[in-house]
């Protein structure tokens, strides 16, 4: 999992802004399949979510990355980078009120990617 740079100057501010940030890749309705990013702990995480990594961008902390379980067998095979562009932003993540939106860029892995993750390979 990835982040660019834009994205992680944005997470920066935010961080400032807001504290400490995770995100949750949904896949449902309202705001689509849209990364959300939230307040740590403002999104209550179940065993029917799964940890898919934590984003490094220049702070203490890294940023935990979330995706529904059901999701994630969609997308287990694909590497994900979190970028911003400008646009309305989901309803309750807190990047709505600067103008922009997050979303996520994929790829399908490489073989050498899916082997040292103990995917079983497609």
């Amino acid at each position: 999992m990835d982040v660019t740079e834009e994205a992680a100057e944005l997470l920066r501010r935010l961080t400032v802004k807001h504290g400490p940030l995770m995100f949750h890749q949904s896949g449902g309705c309202c705001d689509g399949s849209a990364p959300m990013c939230f307040p740590d702990g403002d999104f209550m995480l179940s065993d029917a979510d799964v940890h898919l990594g934590d984003l490094d961008v220049g702070l203490e902390r890294t940023i935990p990355v979330y995706m529904s379980a059901s999701q994630y067998e969609y997308w287990k095979y694909t590497h994900l980078t979190i970028d911003v562009v400008p646009g309305r932003g989901a309803g309750f993540s807190v990047e709505a009120p600067e103008g922009v939106r997050f979303l996520i860029r994929s790829r399908l892995l490489t073989d050498d990617e899916v082997a040292a993750l103990g995917l079983v390979p497609r």
